[in-house]
């Protein structure tokens, strides 16, 4: 049994459908990675998973039951960091857990320990002003593991970084979810993130969007710097763009006619 089932999910806002019959699976300790064009609605749909929105149509199984509202134990890393400026990077971090209803001891021994396990120690005390913004994605990343979520959500966390520290950040999440496996959702736009993380990649497209194809990304964990230089990785980023730039090709096509 996976650990969420999604069936038939659809968004709409009036007249516009924004997504519809979106069918997918995710499993225990199962990296699932959501590609698809700007504005099919990646985003969008991540946001009704974690109860932020509402779907207007399909269901969210987990573990077998239905589930109505917000999923239990999931936490969610933004694109834009998320953090509060008022608190360092201790109480950033402590945020979630005191929402969860933690107490100040549990608060006490966590925090320290997911703050060393994201590389920031040393910058307990430190404000997101004062951290690059490597730093300060590490510091969201910190806050949502702290409460130890059975599925985390993650909306292209690196966009807003540059590509050294992208990349330096990728093999950092990998080896914290070696530490730790837990069911993970990853939105991105990049193709090479998404076969670099995913078990599996979905992608997505059409207007209103739906799942166009499920790749397996068979490549070995733990997946390493040689792994981006393999042929099979190649061979699996290639066949992603080709699914993707065919409907590319055909709006051109329709455009010049």
């Amino acid at each position: 049994m996976p650990r969420i089932a999604v069936r038939g999910a659809g968004k709409r806002y009036g007249e516009l459908q924004v997504f519809r019959g979106l069918d997918l699976s995710v499993g225990q300790r199962e990296i699932v990675a959501l590609v698809g064009p700007s504005g099919c609605g990646k985003t969008t749909f991540l946001r009704c998973l974690d109860g932020l929105i509402p779907m207007s149509e399909g269901e969210i199984v987990v573990d077998g039951k239905p589930i109505n509202g917000p999923l239990p134990r999931t936490a969610m890393v933004f694109q834009h960091f998320g953090l509060l400026p008022w608190k360092t990077v201790r109480g950033n971090v402590a945020y979630g857990l005191d929402l969860a209803g933690a107490s100040k001891a549990e608060i006490r021994e966590r925090v320290p320990h997911f703050i060393q396990l994201v590389g920031l120690a040393g910058f307990e005390d430190a404000y997101p002003y004062q951290l690059s913004g490597g730093m300060q994605q590490r510091c969201g990343l910190a806050r949502a593991l702290a409460v130890e979520p059975d599925l985390l959500l993650m909306d292209e966390p690196f966009a807003s970084v540059d590509a050294q520290t992208r990349e330096i950040l990728q093999f950092e999440l990998l080896r914290i979810w070696r530490m730790r496996p837990t069911s993970m959702i990853f939105v991105t736009h990049s193709i090479e993130e998404a076969v670099l993380m995913g078990d599996r990649v979905i992608v997505l497209k059409g207007r209103p969007s739906g799942v166009a194809e499920i790749v397996e990304v068979d490549l070995p964990r733990p997946r390493t710097r040689a792994t981006l230089a393999s042929p099979r990785f190649a061979q699996l980023r290639e066949h992603v763009w080709n699914i993707l730039m065919d409907e590319a090709r055909r709006a051109e096509f329709e455009l010049e006619r």
